[in-house]
């Protein structure tokens, strides 16, 4: 059986293109496994960037507490502090940024602020962080979740923490891309369906076709335990 985790790992690993600059932040260890298994794929000269700074980091042994420790660092070839990360996406130099949220409604929208009135919220987020300058300004901002479930992907946002270039958001279920400013369904994951994706979204669904999302082949696989061998793509299903 396909595991969430790899289905979601492999998806975003192929929507990286050879030759991009790519970012992702902490707490992202799913995107950074994606982002160090599509070098060793089909994107070698894709640009690794971090949170720590270490630039394309070179077969880093990744620690369990972080996507932001110190061996994305260590083996890297050069550094680009977090602060020129976010020049060089103002700037137009960020192909690819990879950030999450808690809602997301149909048009790409992400909060990542509040569940409930901003002035007496029921839960107070971390807010905006990288995100509220990234989504807006990288070229592609890709986001995952690993919930699917209608308090996610709702009708009407708490809050709106950030707009702006999200193109594609993967997710246990199914991946929906962009298309003429809303969101709609790519591909539903293997041992899913267009009524289980429908019944936990809280927006009518989208689609041109309900294409199956291409099952993680043997090489891609393989690749991950080399890269991953703590299975830490696995640990916000725990």
């Amino acid at each position: 059986m396909i595991r969430p985790c790899d289905i979601m790992t492999v998806s975003l690993a192929r929507l990286i293109r050879d030759g991009e600059t790519v970012f992702h932040g902490v707490s992202s260890h799913i995107p950074m496994i994606a982002v160090l298994l599509a070098k060793k794929q089909h994107a070698p000269n894709a640009v690794h960037l971090n949170i720590p700074g270490g630039v394309d980091p070179r077969e880093p042994e990744l620690k369990a507490y972080t996507s932001a420790g110190g061996e994305l660092w260590e083996t890297a070839c050069a550094a680009l502090p977090l602060q020129e990360v976010f020049d060089l996406s103002m700037r137009g130099g960020l192909d690819v940024a990879f950030l999450s949220g808690v809602q997301f409604d149909q048009y790409g929208r992400v909060n990542a602020s509040v569940i409930g009135d901003y002035r007496r919220p029921k839960v107070r987020l971390p807010g905006g962080a990288g995100s509220a300058v990234l989504i807006p300004t990288a070229k592609r901002a890709i986001l995952w979740r690993t919930k699917h479930d209608k308090r996610t992907f709702t009708e009407k946002l708490d809050f709106v923490t950030a707009q702006g270039h999200v193109s594609d958001i993967v997710t246990p279920l199914c991946c929906f891309t962009m298309h003429e400013g809303e969101l709609i369904l790519k591909s539903i994951h293997p041992g899913h369906t267009l009524d289980e994706v429908a019944a936990n979204t809280g927006f009518p669904i989208r689609y041109f076709s309900a294409e199956t999302t291409p099952e993680p082949t043997a090489e891609e696989m393989r690749a991950l335990r080399e890269i991953d061998p703590g299975d830490l793509r696995n640990l916000e299903f725990k």
